[in-house]
């Protein structure tokens, strides 16, 4: 197998800046689009099924896209870069026409669709770092996605705080702010999505992969390369299914409760209130810009804490202090407070952002790191799948429609996802992996 080049931190940085746009639409997903619900009447248990198409279009665009690409040769474009492209002209076309919906369901229908195109451009990123960088350079690759996840939710969340200054009043039947944000999630997505296409040269295969790709195919192959790749499935992958089903159910639990635990701690309101709402949604955009900005600037010293101490402890050391922080937060009813409280979490999304791959990827064949980082999305998917079926049920009846409960929920969730995590076993350490230091 022949030697990988190593790359500078600029190159690497240029690599992954297209992940910015991806994750700037993901932080409008957020924090934005559970308010766009409630002010287009949805009810608070109608709120997790109205999420379905994020976890849905995850399970099945992901690890179809990461076939795929691991099929793919162009040229011109590579293996994994025409999918980033085709991902982000969606993300763009869908984000524009997000805030002219009229309806309930037609707010639905597009999230849908943004979320088709968000996953097929995020997907073959994390195959990217895999193909791109030897195992000294990985660490340094899945963390600079981590902070371009922050950098570009930080964007999308402090934009929620300060376009409501600007752009004052309604435009149909959602404020004027809210076509300003997803008009400059549009720009971003393909505009950071080129120039990491611009910059970056994938690396051709060998004659030999070159005649495999160029082999008649059925059109099933990516199905049933997917199947054939979940039963060759390492054990630790399984582990960290397990951590991941915790985990990403309280994710979804926050995000879809954040905005409105606020605003009954902080202001004792309701969504039915929509000005003093308003204020508790910029606000929580504030929040959760904060906590996005403490993820992009502990990502790289992760890394070498993950060096010293292994992936697994750092991994779970930052869901404990992740599970505090939501602990916290809903009993919290100075608004200044919440930071404190979302600093745990932001710790915690560093973590989740990049050093689970640090467990996985040295037990993962090179040949297969497309449809294997597709299959990891599916561990994040089926749990918001089996959050957004299941928690309305819970929340009605069990913490009786209070969003605050559902974060405190969150917590005991992040905890136990913590434990699980000590449980991992990978054939080679962690630390084997990073023995190197990193020059950064």
């Amino acid at each position: 197998m022949l030697k990988k080049p190593k790359l500078s931190f600029w190159q690497i940085l240029n690599m992954n800046v297209g992940f910015f746009g991806i994750q700037y639409s993901f932080g409008l997903q957020q924090s934005a689009v559970t308010p766009i619900y409630d002010f287009l009447g949805a009810s608070p248990d109608q709120i997790p099924i109205l999420h379905l198409a994020g976890p849905v279009t995850g399970l099945l665009v992901q690890p179809i896209i990461g076939a795929l690409s691991d099929k793919t040769w162009s040229p011109k474009l590579g293996r994994r870069k025409p999918f980033f492209l085709i991902g982000a002209i969606l993300c763009s076309l869908t984000l524009i026409a997000f805030p002219f919906s009229s309806s309930l369901w037609m707010a639905a229908g597009l999230l849908w669709i943004l979320d088709a195109g968000n996953n097929t451009a995020m997907e073959p990123y994390r195959a990217l770092i895999a193909d791109k960088l030897d195992e000294e350079q990985q660490p340094l690759g899945f963390q600079m996605q981590s902070f371009f996840t922050g950098f570009g939710q930080v964007l999308a969340n402090v934009s929620l705080f300060i376009f409501p200054l600007i752009f004052i009043g309604m435009t149909g039947s959602l404020p004027t702010w809210v076509y300003a944000s997803f008009f400059l999630g549009a720009f971003c997505s393909i505009a950071s999505v080129l120039w990491s296409i611009s910059k970056t040269k994938e690396i051709p295969p060998t004659v030999e992969e070159l005649e495999k790709l160029r082999e008649k195919r059925s059109v099933f192959e990516p199905l049933l390369e997917i199947f054939s790749a979940i039963k060759d499935m390492p054990k630790v992958m399984w582990q960290l299914a397990l951590v991941y089903l915790f985990q990403w159910y309280a994710l979804f639990c926050y995000w879809q409760n954040s905005s409105k635990s606020v605003a009954l701690s902080v202001w004792n309101v309701t969504p039915e209130n929509k000005e003093v709402y308003s204020e508790a949604v910029s606000w929580t955009g504030l929040v959760n810009g904060w906590y996005n900005v403490v993820t992009f600037l502990v990502a790289f010293a992760l890394v070498g804490f993950a060096k010293k101490y292994s992936a697994k402890k750092v991994h779970a050391f930052c869901l404990l202090i992740a599970a505090i922080g939501f602990l916290a937060f809903p009993n919290i009813e100075n608004k200044n407070l919440l930071f404190f409280a979302i600093t745990g979490f932001g710790i915690g999304w560093a973590s989740m952002m990049g050093i689970p791959y640090l467990m996985v990827v040295s037990d993962i064949p090179k040949e297969r790191y497309g449809v294997y980082m597709g299959i990891i999305n599916m561990m994040i998917v089926l749990p918001m799948i089996l959050q957004t079926l299941s928690f309305g049920y819970v929340l009605k009846h069990f913490l009786n429609n209070d969003p605050r409960m559902a974060i405190t929920f969150a917590g005991v969730l992040l905890i136990i996802s913590a434990i699980l995590t000590l449980f991992i076993k990978s054939k080679k350490a962690p630390n084997d992996i990073i023995a190197t230091p990193l020059g950064h």
